[in-house]
Order: structure tokens, then C-alpha cells, then sequence
């Protein structure tokens, strides 16, 4: 017989495995929100809809130990090591303008 009920976490990981705009999405909400220990925890959860953890390290060509010590609470990753795990998510990092500040910084 089958579940009838998912939890919380599984209908998030469906939901991102269909619509990696929705992931992104979500990654920019906890980089607006939240800090580098947030950011970590979430590309955890996120490293779910893409295979897990192991196959994250597999795809972006980083040991699955050094990637579980990363996505954790004290995770610290070097940049290129976040853009791998990022593009093996098929995402990449990106700088966009704060769009509450409309100001330019030039003087007439």
C-alpha cells in the first residue's frame, strides 16, 4: 500500500525537481533572509531534489565527506567549490542590484 501522505520536506524536494526557477528562487530568499549558515542548510535540503549529497560531490567533482562537512552549520566553502555545487544544481551565482535602492552614486 502506498504513502498517503508526504511530508513537508519530500513535497519541497518534488517540488523543486520540476521547476529549478522555483530552487533558485528559494536560494535568493534565504540569501536575502538569512546568513552563511542558512545558505549551507539549504543547499543541503536542495542537494535532495538533485540526487543528494553524493551525487552533488559526484557532479561537481568534490569529495561527498568534504561536501557533507560543508553543508553543514560550520560549512565555509571556497567560492569555486559553491559554483560547482550551484552548477551541479544547474544554477550559478549571480550580482543583481538591491531593487530598493534606486540611488546612483554619481555626483552632478
Amino acid at each position: 500500500m502506498a504513502k498517503t501522505h508526504r511530508t513537508h520536506e519530500e513535497a519541497t524536494v518534488e517540488m523543486f525537481q520540476k521547476d529549478p526557477e522555483l530552487a533558485a528562487d528559494y536560494l535568493n530568499s534565504v540569501l536575502e533572509d538569512g546568513d552563511e549558515t542558512d545558505l549551507m542548510l539549504a543547499l543541503r535540503t536542495l542537494s535532495k531534489a538533485f540526487g543528494g549529497v553524493q551525487e552533488v560531490a559526484r557532479q561537481a567533482d568534490v569529495n561527498a565527506h568534504t561536501l557533507y562537512r560543508t553543508l553543514s552549520e560550520k560549512g565555509n566553502p571556497e567560492l569555486k567549490t559553491l559554483s560547482a555545487i550551484l552548477k551541479a544544481m544547474g544554477m550559478r551565482l549571480a550580482i543583481q542590484p538591491l531593487s530598493h535602492q534606486g540611488q546612483h552614486h554619481a555626483h552632478a
